[in-house]
């Protein structure tokens, strides 16, 4: 039995904590608010969540993050990704210093253009301790335990398999990875993806239109991976193709609900409200991987896009024309 500590009360936090209660290990939740934590502790639900799911009594949670992480070995960072640097700042020091820390959180950070496993290793956790869980994991399904896989990436192969048998259960099957950067990058991205179909589906434009964007959208988030340093093949395994065709196809998909309500004629102000208050991680990333996308000169028209519709006021129509307007060329 492994000791698990989550640092993030949401649904995918709340959901990686199931998981890892039902492989058999002890599990402290961290919850930002404490009626959260007491709800938990005293319901088995997470109601702001989760509150069709009953959570095993191997789960433990608290508003105290050092409670949380007093002897945990593996510490699994469930907090949205921009605001992982300034939680890491108030009790990273508290992460013990043989844990192997695992991001759960998908983007990249504003202004830095860094992926999480950077901000976790600008925090002062060693490179070699810290991995990544990705794939097509929308959390109400796994929840749910609706069979599905996932992929762990860590540069230290027995990390990378400590971790793998720490998930594993009868509907989860994890897979190891050494990418860390592709499993990151296919994570990051697929989000604004995710957006631009879901405005595709609120236009009320079909699978054909649909197939395009997730395809298109695959190739410019590959020519980011390999500028960054990420194997191509991560990009079209579970990291990568499989984390994007279920974002970018799933009324589950906050980005996806976001981007429909937007191609419905919604303001930014309804979009999320469609979300249920929660955060469409797409809609900032558009900003931040679009910048990292011009550091490096890739040319990334779909990220271009909703980022234009998200922050400069261009109309769905206008994103629509301009992707269709672009010069002819060869696909390869």
């Amino acid at each position: 039995m492994v000791a698990v500590a989550v640092m993030g009360a949401g649904s995918w936090g709340t959901t990686l904590a199931k998981v890892c209660a039902d492989a058999g290990h002890s599990v402290r939740l961290w919850a930002r608010r404490e009626e959260v934590a007491r709800g938990i502790n005293a319901e088995r639900r997470n109601r702001d969540y989760l509150p069709d799911i009953v959570l095993p009594a191997q789960i433990r949670a608290s508003a105290d993050p050092q409670w949380a992480l007093d002897q945990a070995q593996i510490v699994v960072l469930g907090v949205p990704s921009q605001t992982l640097r300034a939680n890491l700042a108030q009790w990273g020091a508290a992460i013990p210093g043989r844990a192997t820390v695992v991001s759960i959180s998908k983007g990249v950070e504003m202004g830095t253009g860094k992926l999480m496993n950077q901000v976790i290793e600008d925090s002062g956790i060693e490179h070699e301790r810290i991995a990544v869980l990705t794939g097509p994991n929308l959390a109400k399904e796994v929840a749910e335990e609706q069979v599905a896989a996932t992929v762990i990436a860590c540069s230290d192969t027995e990390r990378a398999v400590a971790v793998q048998h720490a998930v594993a259960t009868e509907y989860l099957r994890p897979y190891t990875n050494a990418d860390v950067v592709g499993c990151e990058v296919g994570g990051a991205c697929k989000n604004v993806i995710a957006v631009a179909c879901g405005i595709v589906t609120g236009l009320g434009l079909g699978y054909n239109t649909l197939a395009t964007v997730i395809t298109r959208g695959l190739a410019e988030i590959t020519r980011l991976g390999q500028a960054l340093g990420a194997q191509p093949r991560t990009l079209a395994g579970l990291a990568g193709l499989g984390d994007l065709v279920a974002t970018c196809s799933s009324s589950l998909s906050r980005n996806h609900r976001f981007g429909v309500r937007l191609g419905e004629g919604g303001s930014m102000e309804e979009a999320r409200q469609a979300t249920g208050g929660q955060v469409a991680e797409g809609v900032v990333s558009s900003t931040s991987i679009a910048q990292l996308a011009r550091r490096h000169g890739v040319d990334m028209p779909i990220t271009q896009a909703v980022h234009a519709v998200c922050h400069d006021g261009m109309s769905v129509e206008a994103m629509m024309t301009s992707l269709m307007e672009r010069s002819k060329k060869a696909e390869y």
